[in-house]
């Protein structure tokens, strides 16, 4: 049977890396399911796959669509279900890598099938969020759906317009959609997950923070300010420079809050995956034990 293997962690623990390593030796390709990498012109503040690692392997979804673009988890499953098979035909193996939980399960597990919506709905909340900010949304949200408003995250602009853009598409509750029915796959999967030490990963999240900025982050961000208010844009390592580039703080206020703010997300992945027992972690990114696990656990031919 085909088999997809899916590496994930949170950020900065080595999933990229990892990846195109254990893709390197199973010959294989890479699928990113990592929902910031989606978009072009964001490479440095994503940590997406260097030019060297999409030259020794391929990867799907990195960089393939504009920051003002929308897209969903369900989306990807649709995209990324189409495609395993023609991926399946040349390696009976694929990994799937990546942080974004809610795109992970999408892909192993199914997604509720929620309905599309109406772009002029899209703009509105947009807007919204723009002019009155994120607590008119919080509040609207505990209104229209207060089911959802106790399990979302609060803090995430992107999953409260998607809940607020379905209750107005269909006049029912975001939270009446999500069944959390498995859907059956015609393929195995084999979870794997990198978790490094607490104190390890944020001296990682610091350093390679630091490594952005000396990459040219500020110039990204800054080439971005008139896409500030798309979804792909709210997030991590952008808000914080836009925040500077206002005036509201400092450079070095920027850089250091992008670092907290980092952290926090890290331990949000970390909660996400905690019940998941499907997963086999490892501590380190080292690919050696990865590769014994899969040879010798999971029954999967290694070149």
């Amino acid at each position: 049977m085909n088999i997809l293997v899916v590496v994930t962690g949170p950020t900065a623990s080595g999933k990229t890396e990892l990846s195109t390593q254990l893709a390197s030796a199973l010959q294989c390709d890479v699928i990113s399911a990592d929902s910031r990498q989606f978009y072009r012109g964001m490479s440095i503040g994503t940590a997406a796959p260097t030019e060297e690692q999409l030259k020794k392997v391929r990867h799907h979804f990195a960089g393939f669509l504009d920051p003002g673009e929308y897209y969903s988890a369900s989306m990807f499953e649709r995209d990324a279900i189409s495609l395993l098979p023609s991926l399946f035909e040349k390696n009976p193996c694929v990994i799937l890598s990546g942080g974004s939980g809610l795109y992970i399960n999408a892909v192993c597990y199914g997604i509720d099938d929620i309905p599309d919506v109406d772009t002029e709905i899209r703009e509105k909340y947009i807007r919204k969020l723009r002019d009155e900010g994120i607590e008119s949304l919080r509040s609207e949200l505990r209104i229209v759906d207060p089911d959802h408003y106790n399990r979302v995250d609060l803090k995430n602009p992107r999953r409260l317009l998607r809940a607020l853009e379905i209750f107005a598409t269909t006049g029912k509750p975001y939270s009446a959609f999500l069944t959390r029915q498995k859907q059956k796959r015609d393929f195995r999967t084999v979870l794997t997950g990198i978790m490094p030490p607490r104190d390890e990963l944020y001296s990682r999240i610091d350093r390679r923070v630091d490594e952005m900025m000396a990459a040219g982050l500020e110039d990204e961000a800054y080439g971005l300010l008139p896409l500030r208010h798309a979804n792909a844009l709210q997030t991590v390592g952008y808000r914080e420079l836009f925040e500077y580039f206002d005036g509201r703080i400092s450079k070095e206020e920027a850089v250091g809050l992008i670092k907290r703010n980092t952290r926090r997300y890290a331990r949000r992945q970390i909660t996400w995956w905690s019940g998941n027992s499907d997963i086999k972690w490892f501590g380190t990114a080292d690919p050696s034990p990865v590769l014994d696990y899969l040879r010798n656990e999971a029954g999967i031919f290694v070149h």
